[in-house]
């Protein structure tokens, strides 16, 4: 995101990134065109190219972007929750606005990036497993905080755990996304929750 030497930017590259990011998570990688792009940043083809290097390499500055956000907002959420078997309640309970219509059903961008490309571009893939990784340590944090406060037994694997409710809220959104109602949802996170703490 560097501009050639002399030539500052004449906009702001986070606006930028921000607006290219909703661009991408709305409509998904393949969908999302260049004038999509150029219209929701305000730039130029040039300057695009001159600050982000293209679409692909923009596409990866937006998973990075996304995933920071997400796990700065996950981690704050989880010092400040009363405990962290609520953290992880009203994580997975999240997806349940989508339903109720409170926010768009656009689901994850790095779970939708997932589904649209798997493994088939290593740039992509390399990103993609590294926001997942991100996503993971924060829910990680979470199971070991709810073993040590005696809601989860300690004698269950917390990195399957981990592993377990991320795919469980990968599966929620791929369901809110394609209709289910807030009652079928609801019945889900609840059996979730459940085998969580089962001793």
């Amino acid at each position: 995101m560097k501009a050639s030497p002399g030539r500052p930017l004449e906009f702001d590259p986070d606006t930028a990134l921000e607006a290219a990011m909703q661009v991408f998570w709305r409509k998904g990688y393949e969908s999302t065109s260049m004038l999509d792009l150029l219209d929701a940043m305000q730039l130029s083809k040039s300057s695009l190219y001159q600050a982000f290097g293209g679409k692909q390499a923009l596409f990866s500055q937006c998973l990075l972007r996304y995933t920071d956000t997400l796990t700065q907002q996950f981690r704050a959420w989880l010092a400040q929750s009363p405990s962290a078997m609520v953290f992880i309640r009203s994580f997975v309970e999240s997806v349940l606005d989508e339903a109720r219509g409170v926010c768009e059903a656009r689901g994850c961008l790095v779970l939708n990036t997932v589904n649209e490309f798997g493994r088939s571009d290593p740039e992509v893939a390399s990103s993609i497993a590294e926001g997942l990784a991100r996503i993971h340590g924060v829910m990680l944090s979470a199971v070991q905080r709810a073993q040590a406060e005696g809601d989860i037994p300690p004698q269950h694997d917390a990195v399957t755990l981990a592993n377990y409710l991320v795919s469980s809220m990968s599966g929620l959104k791929t369901l809110s996304k394609a209709g289910a109602d807030e009652a079928s949802l609801r019945g889900i996170i609840e059996m979730v929750l459940a085998s969580l703490q089962r001793r």
